[in-house]
């Protein structure tokens, strides 16, 4: 009971950040599972069996709070499926002795981008309301959808920063067309490990116990998508799983204490300045669109003045007028 009621709070927790961030579930899950053991074939598919149900809760919630482009979903979902499908027969080919720091590695990447893109980096918003090409769209979620199936996560760390990027769609609909996709992300892959691996490794208490907290948590985070800050959230959610998989990478190759400490120590401090960055760049950009929001109500306040007042000159101009005798 102990062990269902973890895995549903960490399934709650990761849910919630990928909700709100469009990423971070599977690649937040999979170093957990990691840690207390897993092999990576198997992390990946107990992930993404769970996915199955928490994916399709996530994109009918964003739905129904209109945050869905389902042309996007289209272009990117299929594709995804095809390399999903891939990078799961390809790990569980892998032996695990190669597999387990692969699919680290991977994490550590993917949690570095996390860090340094929600850290650093704001939205483009020149390009807003032009159509997504399938040309963009389609090569990658080719690739978003192998690194997923190989790194036990990834989907949304290559396609929601990417489609971000490009800056023709607002990020509210951003997050809900890849969560929405990732449901046939979550099935291909999974389809992938079951021909591989059959349920060698998968434990259905794992996979309970992360789907209803998902199941939780998916309307929530679509919910709070319009309230969080992605900026701080995206910080805080990269540290871990940079932290975490420097971690493993280190036990996987018996680095010396020498050495690990004071990585640990970089991690953690670039961590925590990351968190307090985007803290106080939240805040900044806030008091900058709160200025913004009150020279937009002052002009219009002053074209409205001036409208009114020239209507007055006219009505003045009219009554003082003489009248036609002829009227």
């Amino acid at each position: 009971m102990r062990t269902l009621v973890l895995f549903a709070l960490v399934g709650l927790g990761a849910q919630l950040v990928d909700g709100s961030l469009g990423m971070a579930y599977g690649v937040t899950s999979t170093t957990l599972l990691l840690v207390v053991g897993a092999s990576p074939a198997a992390a990946s598919a107990t992930v993404h069996l769970a996915e199955i149900g928490t994916t399709l809760a996530s994109g009918l919630s964003h739905w129904k709070f209109g945050n869905v482009d389902w042309k996007v979903v289209a272009k990117i979902g299929l594709p995804g499926a095809a390399g999903a499908f891939a990078g799961a027969t390809f790990l569980s080919s892998l032996d695990t002795s190669v597999a387990a720091p692969l699919m680290s590695g991977i994490l550590l990447v993917l949690g570095l981008y996390i860090l340094v893109r929600f850290t650093l980096r704001g939205l483009n918003r020149q390009n807003l309301g032009k159509p997504m090409r399938k040309r963009f769209l389609g090569p990658l979620g080719l690739v978003a959808g192998f690194v997923d199936a190989t790194g036990g996560g990834g989907w949304g760390p290559v396609g929601t920063p990417a489609i971000l990027a490009s800056g023709r769609m607002e990020p509210r609909k951003v997050i809900g067309s890849v969560d929405t996709s990732e449901f046939l992300v979550a099935l291909a892959a999974s389809l992938g490990f079951l021909f591989s691996l059959g349920t060698q490794g998968i434990d259905p208490l794992w996979v309970a116990g992360l789907l209803a907290g998902g199941l939780v948590a998916a309307p929530i985070a679509a919910w709070l998508v319009r309230h969080v800050p992605p900026r701080l959230l995206g910080s805080a959610v990269g540290g871990i799983i940079v932290f975490t998989n420097t971690r493993s990478l280190f036990n996987a190759f018996d680095v010396a204490d020498a050495v690990r400490w004071p990585v640990y120590a970089v991690v953690v401090v670039t961590w925590v300045a990351a968190v307090v960055w985007s803290f106080r760049a939240y805040r900044a950009d806030t008091a900058a669109e709160s200025v913004e929001a009150a020279q937009r109500l002052a002009a219009q306040r002053r074209e409205e003045l001036v409208r009114e007042a020239s209507r007055n000159h006219e009505d003045t101009v009219t009554a003082g007028r003489p009248q036609d005798p002829r009227d």
